[in-house]
């Protein structure tokens, strides 16, 4: 009876001395993404801020386009309640895709006013306008940049929670999966290009 207990004492503690420093490194490996969440949210956020400027300076310009001030106001608005969402959201894959929606709907609507300078040359020689694309276009850069950040992060820390002897310790104390950004549909094809 006791050479049982003592073998169940020695694969117990085996197994906690095995799985705790699996504990600490897949804790720094959830901050790792939990802060590169941020630092996306922080691009995001910097490119949401600009898009009033910038809409206030093409509309002194263009006075007839309203249904793009309209469409990249409603996009702003539903992004109002998840810009500002904490790093659960990682957790919830619908949650994310949300998200990622939201976030191509002002995308889509910023490339739309930005394209109005091909019918409004006026806005080519706007300083204000120019200085905004320019920052948009860095913040584009930028956001892209932080995804992958983010995405490379999520792998390890997901690696690290299915893999031996770390799934372990994930089961024990609810590590659960983070989301990827996943790349939007249609984008896998290559776009057609012409130059006629």
């Amino acid at each position: 009876m006791k050479k049982i207990v003592t073998v169940i004492s020695v694969a117990f503690a085996s197994v906690f001395m095995f799985t705790g420093c699996g504990y600490n490194g897949l804790v720094s490996q959830r901050e790792a993404v939990e802060q590169q969440w941020a630092n996306v949210e922080n691009q995001y956020q910097k490119r949401a801020d600009l898009v009033p400027n910038l809409v206030s300076t093409v509309k002194g310009i263009t006075k007839h386009e309203e249904k793009v001030f309209t469409e990249i106001a409603e996009s702003r608005a539903k992004l109002g309640g998840t810009v500002s969402v904490d790093s659960s959201i990682t957790d919830d894959p619908e949650k994310f895709a949300s998200f990622q929606k939201a976030q191509k709907e002002l995308s889509s609507g910023l490339g739309r006013l930005l394209a109005l300078t091909e019918n409004y040359p006026e806005l080519k020689s706007n300083v204000n306008f120019l200085d905004l694309q320019s920052q948009i276009e860095g913040i584009e850069n930028r956001i892209s940049t932080e995804r992958k950040r983010y995405n490379d992060a999520v792998g390890a820390y997901n690696k690290s929670i299915q893999m031996f002897p770390g799934v372990i310790t994930a089961k024990m104390f609810h590590f659960e999966k983070k989301a990827y950004f996943q790349a939007e549909e249609g984008t896998q094809k290559a776009p057609a290009v012409s130059f006629d």
